[in-house]
């Protein structure tokens, strides 16, 4: 076997099955070994005398040499998944067993063509005064640059924030650690998101790297990753693993500046890709403004404002909601600059507020300020993305459908833009709600939260739930032209307490010795009531 063990006493101690074995660098949790095999070794005194390693597997010897037990790297093998994108590329193991290792960012995604001057995608500052900056996804030697340029315009005091809620880990490629993300194969440009209740992206983060090291182990030190998945030209790419230090997480690399720039921050505050965040993804958000105090009403007003960096994989979607956020609370710091949207689009006339956004800023103190306030911060940080005009194109989409199509599985065109339409619309609502809600709270000093604030005027749940009013606009040629059919109406009000014969009406009924009764809905024909 290749190894040598003495039966005189060695102060080693054999881990428990839950912690790390040592000896060839298997860590933690590794779901792949048989645990069996570790709680069936009989050790006096929970002490092994020797734990001897090779080229093939740890060698644990028990007391006095009695016994012996050899894990041997097949055994790792079997419960991991292999697969191909394609029968001409070859066989390698899959991430979470389905999931492949495919670049960040595309470069063809960065339209501002910012990587090679300021170190990110898409990296931009938001028009006005204000220390509002947003960006694509860096990689580790890039994100270095993007401080460095922030720094040199005098920008000591920085807040980051990483607003993907998808899992990125950080791969050593020659000086550079470079992101990559886990993607299944039915959709190579689609992240992972929407993560199951329970599971933070950080621990999944540190399971992928684990697994990545495993796999490199078992083929010499060498894995697969994608990086052309428009043509897969000279795919996949064979990449060198020699030890978990050749990957990082998301959270190793954005932590890094904090040892050399004391007044630097970093928080990871998940968005999602569509639609409105959580009401608690606004609370996270939040609690950082607690935790700085540059950035309540009590500041020190000598300081500057911090500068505040938000990035997500391209900078568009999730970075422009979250820059938004960032300029509302900078309004509130510093007042809100002044804005002639109108002049600047060359006296475009001003498109009418939806039903809904009417009743809001009608109930909503100060709700034409509240309004105007986020408008002017949609403005500011519309470059690559505009949350309100997209509200509006989405409609325009929807109304210009004639004959509706499929264009997935269990879904249509008008569904699709609906949805959108909704979505875009949703999101607009919660900005509105969140700038009131900093009206009413920034002067506390945030003593509620933005959930229990919301819980408070239950009556804003009331408009979200009728938010979708399209069909009490629809015109009657939808019927003529068999977009929609007419239903007897009896058809949706069955007859449960059968008093139909009877009383003419479906489901009379009176409560006992009181003049109140109930029904459903009547016909033309009179209901038979008997007082």
């Amino acid at each position: 076997m290749g190894t040598t063990a003495s039966a005189a006493p060695q102060p080693v101690s054999l881990a428990p099955p839950h912690e790390s074995v040592h000896g060839n660098g298997m860590a933690d949790n590794r779901r792949s070994l048989s645990m069996n095999s570790f709680q069936t070794v009989s050790i006096h005194n929970n002490k092994a005398k020797s734990i001897i390693t090779n080229k093939v597997a740890p060698v644990v010897i028990t007391y006095n040499c009695r016994q012996e037990f050899q894990i041997h790297d097949d055994l790792l093998k079997t419960n991991y998944k292999v697969g191909r994108i394609s029968d001409t590329m070859p066989e390698h193991y899959l991430v979470q067993g389905t999931y492949f290792m495919i670049q960040d960012v595309y470069s063809k995604a960065d339209v501002l063509n910012t990587t090679v001057s300021y170190g990110a995608p898409n990296f931009r500052q938001a028009k006005g005064s204000y220390p509002l900056y947003g960006m694509g996804q860096p990689s580790l030697n890039g994100f270095k640059q993007v401080l460095q340029r922030l720094q040199s315009e005098g920008h000591e005091d920085v807040i980051f924030f990483c607003v993907r809620e998808e899992p990125v880990v950080f791969i050593h490629l020659e000086n550079d650690f470079v992101p990559y993300t886990p993607r299944r194969k039915e959709n190579l440009h689609e992240n992972l998101n929407g993560l199951e209740k329970g599971l933070t992206v950080e621990n999944l983060e540190l399971t992928i790297r684990k697994e990545l090291y495993d796999f490199a182990k078992l083929n010499e030190n060498v894995y697969y990753v994608y990086n052309d998945i428009e043509h897969f030209k000279d795919e996949p790419q064979n990449i060198t693993i020699t030890c978990e230090e050749d990957i990082h997480v998301t959270e190793e690399v954005y932590k890094r500046p904090i040892f050399t720039m004391p007044s630097y921050r970093y928080y990871r505050l998940p968005l999602p890709v569509e639609g409105t965040p959580l009401e608690e993804e606004f609370d996270a958000f939040v609690d950082i403004l607690r935790e700085n105090p540059n950035l309540l009403l009590t500041r020190d007003k000598s300081r500057p404002l911090p500068a505040l960096v938000f990035s997500c994989q391209v900078g568009v979607g999730r970075t422009n909601l979250a820059m938004i956020l960032g300029t509302l609370v900078m309004h509130h710091l510093k007042g809100t600059p002044v804005i002639h949207r109108a002049d600047e689009a060359g006296g475009s006339v001003q498109k009418p507020l939806f039903q809904i956004i009417q009743t809001l800023i009608s109930k909503l103190p100060k709700g034409q300020q509240v309004l105007e306030e986020v408008d002017s911060a949609i403005d500011l940080c519309a470059e690559m993305h505009d949350i309100k005009e997209a509200i509006y194109e989405n409609k325009k989409k929807l109304e210009g459908i004639g004959e509706d199509y499929q264009i997935q599985q269990g879904s249509s065109t008008k569904q699709y833009f609906l949805q959108r339409t909704l979505q875009s619309l949703e999101r607009y609502f919660y900005l509105i709600a969140f700038n009131s809600y900093l009206h009413d709270q920034y002067p506390l000093a945030f003593a509620s939260n933005f959930s229990q604030w919301m819980c408070s005027n239950p009556w804003m749940y009331r408009l979200l739930a009728c938010m979708n009013l399209s069909e009490l606009s629809a015109p009657a040629d939808l019927v003529t032209k068999g977009a929609r059919v007419l239903v007897a109406n009896e058809f949706l009000a069955p007859d449960v307490l059968s008093t139909v014969k009877e009383m003419k009406v479906a489901n009379f009924r009176r409560v006992p010795k009181m003049s109140v009764y109930g029904m459903a809905q009547p016909t033309s024909e009179r209901p038979q009531v008997r007082c």
